[in-house]
């Protein structure tokens, strides 16, 4: 609106009669005051846009973030308690009896490994019960049975998997561990090391805490450690992934509580039922709503 025209208005408002004097000093002030009104109802009637991000758009794919040069130290099922490993791991934060679940003692002693031909070991006198690429992070969602008061808000995929309070939604997730040019695929098997309350670093963007074993930030199992070649104090990236993000490896084959194995029987399952393979999820389903979406805390 220019000044000519909203003179113009101003005179033929003024023109009306019973039309008290303007508060307006003269047409450019009119003229400012007619394109604020504009502004204001354009506002009301105009959609607010929210552009997605990273932080709010966590389940699409590949964009958790990778969490980078992150000590890293090698821990196993059955080890005992030592300085560098205050508690034992006979049992672990979700599984009272992980060591008698697991199948046995996870020797992390190469010798006493059986190679996998596509990278990686098992144990070498039984076949694992349980998945044995497996890790901790220093985050357990529950405690005294019932979640943390910040588990609903931090955990990006709480309210998708949440079944009762205390039942921990952390367990079997699956991340992805790099070191150099090679990356592995673990699942979340307990807590640690040496504390279960860091949120802000294992969701949000904080770094590590110090420790007695120079900041390390994640354990791993010996099957992670052959497949990446890592030390016994190591650095390496990590970060979560979607099942369905997760290529088939060594990380696949074994253990009750593989989701690739859980698949795998559902599938078989649905042939014996049917007599038939069954059918391929079409790939133009219409993609989740945006409400379905978890998102991630950062600090």
């Amino acid at each position: 609106m220019n000044i000519f025209h909203a003179s113009t208005i101003l005179a033929a408002v003024m023109a009306v009669p019973g039309w008290a004097q303007p508060p307006f000093q003269s047409s450019a002030d009119f003229a400012k005051y007619a394109m604020k009104l504009r502004e204001n109802s354009l506002l009301e009637l105009e959609p607010k846009v929210i552009v997605p991000t990273e932080s709010t758009r966590a389940g699409v794919r590949g964009l958790y973030p990778w969490k980078l040069n992150i000590v890293t130290t090698i821990f196993w099922v059955g080890e005992s308690a030592s300085q560098n490993n205050p508690v034992h791991n006979f049992s672990s934060s979700w599984d009272r009896d992980w060591h008698l679940n697991f199948g046995g003692y996870d020797n992390p002693d190469p010798a006493s490994r059986r190679r996998l031909p596509e990278g990686g070991t098992i144990p070498g006198k039984f076949l694992p019960q349980q998945n044995p690429f497996y890790f901790a992070l220093p985050y357990n969602d529950v405690t005294t049975g019932s979640h943390k008061p910040e588990a609903r808000t931090v955990i990006p995929w709480f309210r998708q998997v949440f079944e009762r309070d205390g039942q921990t939604v952390l367990r079997d997730r699956w991340i992805a561990i790099r070191k150099g040019n090679r990356i592995c695929y673990g699942q979340w098997s307990d807590c640690g090391p040496f504390r279960t309350d860091h949120w802000q670093y294992v969701f949000g963007n904080a770094r590590p805490l110090p420790n007695l074993n120079k900041g390390a930030a994640l354990d791993v199992s010996p099957a992670i450690r052959d497949y990446l070649g890592l030390g016994s104090l190591d650095v390496v990236d990590w970060k979560f992934v979607e099942f369905r993000d997760i290529p088939s490896g060594p990380w696949s084959r074994f253990g009750e509580n593989n989701t690739f194995v859980i698949e795998s029987r559902r599938n078989q399952t649905r042939v014996v039922r049917t007599g038939r393979e069954p059918k391929r999820v079409p790939d133009d389903l219409p993609l989740p709503r945006k409400d379905d979406e978890p998102t991630v805390v950062t600090d």
